[in-house]
């Protein structure tokens, strides 16, 4: 990396101290500049010379402002542990802050404008049936993927949205005075691949078919940085046990949180819902049965409807199992990764769609 400016003289009393050199020299004064990655244009902090960089650039790196303060995020906190029946009802009052402090964290980022074309098919109802519509999708919007540029499991997150977060000039003497600054470690390449595969089934998400024959995207005017975001990191414990909130430092969302589990409720929710999904997911169905006629049977309604009140009353049955099976630690994360995400869709979708079948058999 080289650094141009046109030269001139400067008196001896305006010259910078001696000191270490942290970046490029000054050609005006030989002060040493420190040089964010990515930034064309730098100022010296002595003379005030504007010097232009040539070379490589590397990544653009850009900050987002923190806007939250301590006083905001305990507040938060409160607000966490008193408004949720899963969470123990004396949790807002027995629990004690034991460390709350800002960390700014690496992402990823990329933005784009999406040029798609989707074409498919889609289930459209007509009365009591349903046909399979063709059709042609457009897609021209902006659009912008982020992915973790360092571990981030700690804080429970996978991604983070940048829509309506404005994006500063990086400042690492900011950054450093107001929290901990984890730096990238993820390898760029990676990271560009993960934003191409995200942008090649972006427009089939957003064309909502009901089956993708083909999908052809085209991006413009893409740009690639790298993003600090600052989070808020509460960590309280609550009869012995340590518990943690993230929250986002721009927005004051929780973002990712961690509380102990109502142990009245869990077990309110296990005996509901195995009540009312045996009732729903067994008589029912058996009361229909017995009760249809030979012909109501051969022409398929009659069992769609019993496999509809079936497959609800299990997961009535199978949701108040989870509730209490894993109740025990209540946890929200907001920004999950899109793995995560289909890893807990899928089933329901497989079975809305053996339902579906049933229904159209």
């Amino acid at each position: 990396m080289t650094m141009s400016a046109v030269p001139a003289p400067l008196p001896t009393e305006a010259r910078a101290p001696a000191r270490p050199t942290t970046g490029l020299t000054c050609p005006r004064c030989g002060g040493a500049i420190v040089v964010p990655d990515g930034q064309a244009l730098v100022k010296c902090p002595y003379c005030g010379q504007a010097s232009l960089v040539e070379g490589e650039r590397g990544v653009p790196r850009y900050q987002v402002p923190a806007r939250v303060d301590r006083a905001a995020v305990e507040a938060v906190y409160k607000r966490f542990l008193s408004g949720n029946l899963s969470i123990a009802f004396d949790a807002g009052g027995r629990a004690r802050v034991t460390e709350a402090f800002m960390v700014s964290v690496p992402f990823w980022a990329s933005w784009g404008r999406v040029l798609g074309w989707v074409f498919g098919r889609k289930r459209v109802k007509s009365g009591k049936s349903t046909r399979m519509s063709p059709r042609e999708i457009k897609i021209t919007e902006d659009a912008a993927w982020t992915g973790p540029a360092c571990d981030v499991s700690e804080f429970g997150i996978g991604y983070i949205p940048l829509d309506g977060r404005p994006l500063e000039p990086y400042n690492d003497a900011e950054l450093h005075a107001r929290g901990m600054v984890f730096e990238p470690v993820g390898a760029l390449a990676a990271a560009r691949e993960a934003a191409t595969a995200w942008y090649a089934g972006y427009a089939a998400r957003r064309a909502d078919l009901t089956e993708v024959d083909q999908s052809i995207v085209r991006l413009i005017n893409t740009t690639f940085g790298l993003v600090f975001y600052p989070l808020w990191v509460l960590r309280y414990e609550y009869r012995g046990r340590l518990y943690q909130l993230v929250i986002d430092g721009y927005t004051g969302d929780i973002v990712y949180g961690r509380a102990p589990g109502n142990t009245l409720y869990r077990a309110g929710v296990l005996v509901g819902g195995m009540s009312v999904g045996s009732l729903i997911g067994v008589s029912l169905p058996c009361s229909i049965l017995i009760g249809a006629g030979e012909q109501a049977l051969r022409n398929g309604g009659v069992l769609g409807f019993a496999a509809i009140a079936a497959a609800a009353g299990l997961g009535l049955m199978y949701g108040g199992y989870r509730a209490f099976r894993y109740g025990e630690v209540y946890e929200l994360r907001r920004y999950r990764a899109a793995a995560e995400t289909t890893a807990l869709t899928d089933p329901f979708k497989q079975a809305s769609e053996t339902i579906q079948l049933l229904l159209n058999g």
